[in-house]
């Protein structure tokens, strides 16, 4: 294990994307430079895919140019399919790949026949936070990087979903892009997380924010609190105390936010702390949570772990949890260390039938059930 951190402030903000994973290879002597070149194609995506986004509704003007224009036809797609293509297109034809899973996809995307096939799997939701579009609001990319199952690579063979459910521990990397006021590249290859921002006059993402740590404490929570009534007991209780404040059993004040963007949502606890929740519940019992496991939970929980935060279930530890299916879904929560494990505390009293007290939630709470 190593950290990469330049000594000098001014240093950081000239380091290139490439520099920098070219510092990362020196310390792999047998690399073959693959990994390294994958990455940089999937920054290519994340570019094409910050110029799409900032085109807004003039995208849709007569005679406007399509901002994608040799990535995609945009005649009759999506934002979110338009974004789908520019990860497949810009990542299936170098030979880093054997196949890749999204979001948009049913089925694993298969690298063409007539292409070279390699020893990587990547997985993304290519448009995360689409409700904010329509306000202008912050969106972005998040992917995860896993080995191809030695089968794969020594016969070549289409991928199938099996080959792509692996725990979150066996993440290569994981990062995410977020498209608001400027672009960042935030990412993860196992050695601390480190963030990149786009620099539009070069078209290049510099290093800006180095060794990214979170705060073990905090006093910032984010939550749909529209769904309270569907809640665990365990987190109706957390949030019960988040809300009595000073005067309550935590003896302190939190602030509650939520901007429905999982990468939005990550970056604000990457840079400042804080608590994110997307937990289990009770609305539709076919889909117990929202978030898929393999291409959001487990490459932001990656991301959050390795800034010393803990990301987890609320029962368990997100990137131990072995998956079923490719778009399996998961109750997710994440961020400041002190207060994912709280949670978990709960989650766990509640699984050996201690009592839960939720005054705020109750018959005559608050949030009526």
């Amino acid at each position: 294990m190593f950290s990469f951190c330049p000594a000098d402030p001014t240093v950081a903000r000239r380091y290139t994307l490439t520099q920098y994973f070219i510092d990362q290879r020196k310390h792999y002597p047998h690399a073959t430079g693959d990994f390294n070149a994958l990455m940089l194609d999937v920054a290519l995506a994340c570019k094409a895919i910050s110029r799409t986004v900032a085109f807004g509704k003039l995208a849709a003007l007569p005679g406007q140019p399509n901002p994608a224009s040799g990535i995609a036809h945009a005649e009759g797609k999506t934002l979110a399919l338009l974004t789908n293509d520019c990860f497949t297109q810009m990542n299936n034809w170098a030979g880093h790949l054997a196949g890749m899973v999204s979001e948009e996809l049913e089925e694993p995307y298969q690298i063409p026949a007539d292409q070279p096939r390699g020893k990587y799997l990547l997985l993304f939701d290519p448009l995360d936070g689409t409700s904010n579009i329509e306000v202008n609001g912050t969106v972005g990319s998040i992917f995860s990087v896993l080995r191809a199952p030695q089968e794969v690579v020594d016969s070549g063979r289409d991928v199938q979903a099996g080959d792509f459910l692996q725990p979150g521990n066996r993440q290569v990397a994981a990062g995410y892009a977020l498209y608001g006021p400027s672009t960042m590249l935030v990412l993860t290859v196992g050695h601390g997380v480190h963030g990149f921002t786009l620099d539009p006059n070069l078209g290049q993402f510099l290093l800006t924010h180095p060794d990214m740590q979170i705060p073990a404490d905090t006093q910032e929570f984010a939550i749909n609190v529209a769904n309270a009534r569907y809640w665990e007991p365990p987190v109706k209780r957390y949030v019960d105390e988040c809300l009595a404040g000073k005067s309550g059993e935590r003896g302190k004040d939190f602030n509650m936010r939520y901007v429905a963007s999982r990468v939005a949502e990550a970056h604000r606890i990457l840079m400042h702390g804080g608590v994110f929740m997307h937990p289990r519940d009770t609305r539709d019992p076919a889909k117990p949570a929202k978030l898929r496991l393999l291409y959001e939970a487990n490459p932001i929980g990656f991301l959050i772990e390795q800034a010393g935060g803990r990301a987890s279930t609320g029962y368990e530890p997100v990137l131990q949890v072995h998956p079923q299916g490719i778009h399996q879904r998961t109750g997710f929560i994440c961020g400041s260390r002190n207060e994912v494990e709280l949670i978990e505390r709960y989650h766990n009293e509640k699984m050996h039938n201690a009592p839960l007290r939720s005054p705020l939630f109750a018959e005559r709470g608050l949030f009526r059930q």
